[in-house]
């Protein structure tokens, strides 16, 4: 079980000599007020999130966090860039936030929900496709789209075939509030694929004839992307909990 300082200085994100000081010095607490002066208290995982007191500030040790995040047009789904804004740089100082990788990535120009995890299990478990976690697109076109082939399976140019597990028109008095609609727009759609290749979906209505000139994605299998939530705005979620029975499909 790791040491109290240890879980302190990696939330506070402060070197390990000063966070033993604090305990040290008297200046960290629990919640009901109880000095903690021993900094090589170990701590077991299922007493965390700890609500602790910290120089008379609140602070709550975590082992993992996650977040929903509401990415807009023009920002990159990577942690640095050296042209673009990108989505790492729109969530401050969030708990952890060394540690948070985002689930899957959305293009520059593509906005909606983006998940964030501390843990790697489990980012492998949500993008790997063994598990085919659906994803919810929709989209604005340049124009009307033709419809799947009658057995549903859709090879593109190159011989990939998509998962593709639904695709209807969308009427505009249900478009998510992520989606940009383009002044160019003829028709809007929404699509459900569980695969994750590179520009899939634009991909997937290019073969069927048509353009997307504007889209989001508005669902990860279960989680959807709060409607109310402002572009560029994020808030904390449980995917544990949310996605407790994912097991592998093939």
């Amino acid at each position: 079980m790791p040491r109290i300082d240890r879980i302190l200085a990696h939330n506070l994100r402060l070197p390990r000599r000063l966070a033993t000081r604090l305990f040290r010095e008297g200046r960290v607490r629990r919640a009901d007020g109880e000095e903690l002066r021993d900094p090589t208290l170990k701590v077991a995982p299922g007493e965390l999130p700890l609500a602790l007191v910290v120089d008379d500030e609140p602070c709550l040790l975590r082992a993992r966090y996650h977040l929903l995040q509401h990415k807009p047009i023009g920002v990159v789904t990577a942690l640095r860039d050296d042209r673009h804004p990108t989505v790492r740089e729109l969530l401050g100082e969030v708990p952890l936030v060394d540690d948070l990788r985002p689930i899957g990535r959305l293009d520059r120009d593509v906005s909606g929900l983006l998940l964030w995890t501390t843990e790697g299990d489990l980012l492998h478990r949500l993008t790997h496709p063994r598990y085919a976690v659906p994803r919810v697109y929709q989209a604005a076109l340049a124009r009307p789209f033709a419809p799947l082939p009658s057995d549903g399976v859709l090879a593109l140019d190159d011989g990939y075939v998509p998962q593709i597990h639904a695709l209807e028109a969308l009427e505009a008095s249900d478009a998510h509030p992520a989606l940009a609609i383009p002044p160019e727009t003829a028709a809007l759609a929404t699509i459900t694929v569980s695969s994750g290749q590179f520009h899939e979906v634009k991909r997937i209505f290019a073969a069927l004839g048509s353009e997307v000139v504007g889209l989001a994605r508005v669902a990860y299998g279960p989680v959807t992307l709060p409607p109310e939530l402002p572009a560029g705005e994020h808030q904390e979620i449980d995917l544990h909990a949310i996605f407790a029975d994912l097991h592998p499909t093939r």
